[in-house]
């Protein structure tokens, strides 16, 4: 089948080198039961072509699923994929049937791949290499003839070497790797995608299409595109409801597009950190460390104030001592649940001497964040009767981060 009937097909609007040969390996691939590995950044479509594949392919009348790896519980994705049976687990009141199964002779597409736990990359393995599976709670093997397709916007070669992805699952997976370009990547079809948007868009709310002029069309090319054919597909969306004008200059269209220089630190000087254009060149780590620099001198500044007025004022220590115990206790649940806890458990000295440091006292004070944090999960979870999701909310994170959490500090419900 030619490119441009699949694209007409499939509503794939572009022309870049990089999509349509991607479009190809699609359609060479999609009539075998190999497994293939979409990549790409967030936004870029690869769901379509997961869809595309199936279509084309000898299973197009079987069913087709798409399951979000990183949207499931980590605690429930096992039961999702593969099912398990009556009383396996708290709350398996009945036997349930996976997506292995319900989509046998089908297609599964496993999306956020990345985000898989590693006891469940073995499973998967397992039905990549004999198509067996096993049900959660049960001993016997069970047969499904399913075709995957993965996709990623992680590099999952990098995730082998940090050991959180095996590296057996990325070989067997990556047997066909389709590569599908970031919007910078095709910066010509920008306009035609932006007019085929302004297009449905107009349909849908019955008014006139949106149309750019020249130097809009310049910005909505250079525009980065962080999130892609989604991010347009939005601001399109939002000129064609929110504009009164439907001609749009270059001035009206950056009231939609964000910032692309959305930090607040200082500039470099123009001359080192500059390209021809004249605009500046950053990097992550530059900033981070800036802003490190700036938060420590802001920290030794207020830390030699204290000492000096607790010098002078030997009765300050202890009011400065109860106002940091204060805003301890105050912290809100998304200021403790951080990923590195820290224990600190250093004597508190109190001088009595603002001339000579002859004599002191020692306060120890444990001020454990992992204590609290298992604390406020305990009152969190009585508060809520025992639901997870509740209580994740309340304490602004999310479930699966509370269900590892009760795994950590070994808390029962």
């Amino acid at each position: 089948m030619e490119i441009q009937s699949i694209k007409n097909r499939f509503g794939i609007i572009g022309n870049s080198p990089a999509l349509n040969f991607a479009l190809q390996v699609a359609t060479q691939v999609a009539n075998t039961d190999l497994t293939v590995l979409i990549f790409g950044e967030s936004g870029v479509g690869k769901e379509a072509f997961s869809q595309i594949i199936h279509a084309l392919s000898a299973r197009k009348h079987n069913p087709f699923i798409a399951v979000n790896c990183g949207a499931i519980p980590e605690g429930t994705i096992d039961s999702e994929l593969f099912g398990h049976e009556k009383g396996s687990f708290t709350g398996a009141v009945d036997f349930r049937k996976g997506y292995f199964e319900t989509v046998n002779g089908g297609t599964i597409f496993l999306d956020e791949i990345g985000e898989m736990p590693l006891g469940t990359q073995a499973r998967l393995l397992r039905v990549l290499e004999a198509g067996e599976y096993i049900r959660v709670g049960s001993s016997k093997v069970q047969k499904t003839d399913v075709r995957v397709i993965a996709a990623t916007n992680k590099d999952l070669l990098e995730l082998t070497e940090k050991g959180k992805f095996r590296e057996d699952l990325y070989y067997r997976l990556s047997t066909v790797p389709i590569r599908v370009p970031s919007l910078r990547d095709r910066r010509d079809d920008i306009p035609l995608l932006f007019r085929k948007f302004a297009v449905d868009f107009a349909e849908r709310y019955k008014a006139v299409p949106v149309q750019l002029d020249d130097e809009a069309k310049n910005l909505l090319i250079n525009y980065p595109w962080p999130g892609n054919v989604r991010e347009l597909k939005n601001i399109a969306e939002q000129i064609s409801v929110l504009s009164e004008d439907k001609q749009i200059s270059g001035s009206e269209l950056r009231r939609f597009i964000p910032e692309t220089s959305g930090n607040r630190l200082p500039m470099l000087i123009p001359g080192n950190g500059t390209t021809s254009s004249g605009s500046h060149e950053f990097n992550n780590e530059r900033d981070i460390l800036y802003k490190l620099f700036f938060d420590m001198k802001k920290d030794v500044t207020e830390l030699k104030k204290m000492f000096v007025e607790i010098l002078q004022n030997p009765s300050a220590a202890s009011s400065h001592y109860s106002s940091f115990t204060n805003d301890l206790k105050e912290l809100k649940p998304s200021e403790v649940f951080q990923p590195a806890a820290l224990t600190t458990a250093q004597p508190v000295v109190i001088h009595n001497s603002s001339e000579d440091i002859h004599h002191h006292e020692e306060v120890e004070e444990s001020l454990n964040i992992m204590d609290k944090e298992k604390e406020l999960i305990v009152k969190a979870l009585k508060k809520h009767k025992g639901k997870r999701k509740d209580a994740a909310s309340d304490l602004g994170i999310s479930e699966r981060t509370l269900y590892r959490k009760l795994k950590e500090y070994d808390i029962s419900e």
